[in-house]
């Protein structure tokens, strides 16, 4: 039941005290210079209190954004050690703007306004951040108040929800063309760099990332089966590359010589630091020099196996197993490569449908 008390000030000035008290919840009090305010505020918390919602907006009231930043990092994202870094900036970055507020008054035009501040600001490569970036920052707050809900009831609604992402331009799909794979490939040979060719070619064939082949242990090799184990993979999952052709020769020839110094596949000849992987990054920058290869990138040669997929037959769905895309969105990029394999695939159907209906026409 909901009472309101006139009360008379030090300085001779009314206020109004709001009592909330229903049997089986603690007594709410409030102060009011208004009468009409009290009132407000006692009926609202009285019907809150009894549809459940009153106490957890009385948490998202008290406990601030920077509160509840700290405990994320401290509680969830030191369990993510590969995500850790530039997610600790991130989270960083919205405590400062924005962590002096409550929970209940982070709103989605708060959001969105400090996210306008975000894509506009000046990072210290002298430009703004790409809309992709801002999405991976506000990705990382909506998980903060997605834990704030689910796991300690410290907030109702997750604000983030009713704010769309920004639009990402489409995403890179430079490939080698034939021409330029051969002189690649015959620079890497040519470099005096022991793993180069064969790390090249394995990216090549199978679509890994360059840690990703650089890590591996020769636990991870199965060479009758013809496979290679990614136990570590950016998603978090586990992925099977299967090796096949040159890929599988180069790996074998690569078994015979095998460090037993090292459960390294590629690992550095650097007697202090042999368990940890080989650097190919001067080797790689020389062999585009010498095979006048411009504009082209480490992680190009991921794109250029899924471009190559994608030109002989693999469906969207393949090339996503096949990197290890847990969506299409990613590998969409690449549908336009397929489109002479779409079309041989829809004349071959109405030849099975149709027959030589309307030949006679």
């Amino acid at each position: 039941m909901a009472t309101i008390e006139k009360r008379l000030l030090k300085d001779n000035k009314m206020s109004y005290r709001a009592r909330v008290q229903l049997k089986g919840f603690p007594l709410q009090t409030a102060s009011f210079a208004k009468r009409l305010d009290a009132k407000k505020w006692a009926q609202e918390t009285e019907t809150a209190i009894r549809n459940g919602k009153y106490f957890k907006l009385s948490e998202a009231r008290k406990r601030t954004l920077a509160e509840t930043i700290e405990r994320y990092i401290k509680e969830k994202l030191i369990k993510k050690p590969k995500s850790y870094k530039n997610q600790y900036q991130q989270l960083c970055w919205w405590k400062d703007k924005i962590g002096s507020y409550a929970l209940a008054d982070i709103t989605p035009a708060l959001v969105v306004n400090t996210r306008s501040k975000l894509s506009q600001e000046i990072t210290h490569r002298g430009q703004e951040r790409a809309p992709a970036t801002v999405n991976c920052y506000m990705a990382v707050l909506s998980h903060v108040f997605t834990t704030a809900i689910k796991e300690w009831g410290w907030v109702e609604t997750n604000p983030l929800q009713k704010v769309s992402k920004m639009k990402e331009p489409r995403g890179r799909t430079r490939f080698l063309s034939e021409e330029e794979r051969e002189q690649l490939l015959k620079a890497c040979r040519n470099s005096s760099h022991p793993y180069l060719y064969l790390v090249v070619v394995l990216c090549l064939s199978t679509g890994a990332r360059k840690m990703e082949i650089l890590g591996l242990k020769w636990k991870d090799i199965d060479i009758e089966r013809k496979i290679v184990t990614l136990h570590e993979t950016k998603n978090g999952e586990r992925r099977l590359l299967p090796l096949a052709g040159h890929a599988l020769e180069l790996m074998q020839e690569h078994a015979k010589m095998v460090d037993i110094k090292s459960e390294l596949v590629f690992p550095t000849k650097n007697v202090h630091s042999g368990s940890r992987p080989a650097s190919i990054r001067s080797a790689w920058g020389n062999a585009l020099k010498q095979a006048e290869i411009n504009d082209f990138r480490f992680h190009d040669l991921r794109h250029s196996a899924a471009s190559y997929l994608a030109m002989n037959g693999a469906s969207m769905a393949e090339i996503a197993e096949v990197l290890g895309h847990k969506t299409l969105n990613m590998v969409k990029r690449y549908a336009h490569l397929s489109e002479a394999h779409t079309a041989k695939v829809v004349e071959s159907m109405n030849k099975r449908i149709f027959g030589h209906v309307g030949n006679g026409l």
